[in-house]
């Protein structure tokens, strides 16, 4: 790969170190696309021994959400992508913020008209519209092209509205070159003069991303495949301006299914509802590496952070769609949680176990222990466990299985015997429950399965159970097995 020679005032020509950036709008929550784009910017500097650059787009105030660029750095900062440099920590080549160089694009844009890439534009919101075809296509026309340089100057004088345009070729094609890609060519009859300065002086995104990757020297834009077409826009305008192009990664699309693409102005694959819902983060960036990357040479599929940026490589990057699947982040999320400690798993675990209908009631890290092999998600919690709360009547088909030979009538002989048997227990915990009751099933001639069988579906009511019958006895307590008992006896004799 070629990295990009650039000349600076002040110390001549020099190869540039790989820099790469992250340059969301802070438009509303941090979409996994978006996500991804940053994580692949950080692994792929971070692997070249270069710097990760985070700028913030707002050039589109139209669109800008209070918060969200607070969003954008706790959602980065949570994923363990940390900037090298960026608004809120400084750099060499700052303001980070677009609506802060304003002045930055003017002169620039200005710079260009004189090189012949751009011209100002004076028409009118009624002219602009007139130029729709019968498709409702609109292309304009190059009408203010052709004013002359008097004509400019006066109009500009007397203070008329304008937008600065690029002058783009309306013949020959333009190339480049893609990482990933390959070779793209666009005919340049296919490009628009598209609006660069709009008529507020704020520049839009086609021209401030051109400005601002020059002027931080970013040698590596990694970005979606939206771009691949507009691409060729940018190529012109480094060109007029005479400055290298950097090295372009774009990256293939991520679909919510076959047809449709994972889309945040539908609020498909929010980062922080993923978090609310109990995936751990270490989980969310692991899968969302995994949407059109993996390691050359290697099918490993859970890594560290670390672990990735050791391993990443463009060759292992697809150019086809990746779809994003929850079911494989939820059994990713379910390795993940079974590698904490118990202190790590009780610690996550407790805001669900505070919602749930059991706080206040039972050992919160009891049942944090029960569930740590049993869930694949902490949001899961409250639903498997609120049934503790509270002792209600169930289907007395629960008590049927084949494998134990145990039905309702099996349950209604046996029930009274556990009773008896567990009222003797003083010491009530898993171990002493589990050798004694299995003795005494063994004296009393019955399976231990079957024993165990209906003692958990009479103490829980329940077809699944975080844990077998002694562990949920031990969890309940005694005096509360045995009330639970009383009621089950209580149901099959009705």
């Amino acid at each position: 790969m070629r990295f990009p020679i650039f000349s600076d005032d002040n110390k001549g020509v020099y190869m540039a170190i790989v820099r790469t950036r992250f340059a969301p709008s802070p438009t509303g929550f941090m979409h996994l696309g978006g996500l991804r784009t940053a994580l692949y910017a950080y692994l792929y500097a971070k692997k070249n021994g270069g710097k990760f650059i985070l700028r913030i787009e707002d050039t589109d105030q139209q669109r800008y959400v209070e918060g969200a660029v607070e969003l954008i750095y706790s959602s980065l900062r949570e994923s363990g992508l940390i900037w090298d440099e960026g608004p809120d920590i400084g750099g060499d080549y700052g303001p980070y913020v677009q609506s802060e160089r304003k002045d930055i694009y003017m002169k620039y844009a200005r710079e260009l008209v004189e090189k012949g890439g751009a011209y100002y534009c004076f028409c009118t919101k009624e002219r602009l519209e007139s130029l729709t075809d019968e498709n409702g296509n609109r292309k304009y026309d190059k009408h203010c092209l052709k004013l002359s340089k008097e004509e400019v100057e006066r109009r500009l004088a007397a203070g008329e509205p304008y937008v600065i345009r690029q002058n783009v070729p309306t013949e020959g094609v333009s190339e480049y070159h893609d990482e990933i890609y390959g070779d793209i060519r666009v005919e340049n009859s296919e490009l628009e003069d598209n609006v660069l300065i709009k008529s507020d002086g704020m520049p839009t995104y086609n021209f401030a991303n051109v400005v601002d990757d020059h002027l931080m020297h970013i040698t590596h834009v990694i970005r979606g495949t939206e771009y691949l077409s507009s691409t060729p826009k940018y190529n012109l305008m480094y060109d007029a301006f005479g400055w290298e192009r950097p090295v372009y990664i774009h990256l293939p699309t991520i679909m919510k299914d076959a047809t449709r693409k994972l889309s945040k102005r539908y609020g498909d694959a929010n980062f922080d509802d993923f978090l609310k819902k109990g995936y751990l983060k270490e989980a969310i960036i692991n899968y969302v590496a995994l949407l059109g990357w993996s390691p050359k040479g290697s099918n490993v599929e859970k890594m560290t952070l670390p672990e990735m940026v050791e391993l990443f490589s463009l060759d292992g990057v697809s150019k086809s769609p990746s779809i994003f699947d929850e079911t494989k982040l939820r059994w990713l999320n379910g390795e993940y949680v079974r590698e904490l400690s118990e202190e790590e798993f009780y610690n996550h675990a407790l805001p669900y176990l505070e919602q749930s209908k059991v706080n206040g009631k039972f050992d919160l890290k009891a049942i944090a222990r029960l569930m740590q092999p049993r869930i694949e998600i902490f949001g899961e919690i409250p639903e498997k466990i609120d049934w503790l709360a509270e002792m209600k009547e169930y289907d007395l088909s629960l008590f049927d299985n084949k494998k134990n030979k145990t039905s309702a009538a099996v349950a209604k002989e046996l029930l009274p015997k556990i009773k008896e048997y567990l009222a003797e227990i003083d010491t009530f915990d898993n171990d002493t429950l589990y050798k004694t009751l299995s003795e005494k099933a063994a004296e009393a001639g019955v399976k231990s399965g079957a024993f165990f069988w209906v003692m958990r579906i009479a103490i829980t009511g329940q077809g699944v159970t975080p844990g077998g019958a002694t562990e949920m006895a031990a969890l309940l307590g005694k005096e509360e097995t045995l009330k639970r008992i009383d009621f089950s006896i209580d149901l099959l004799n009705k």
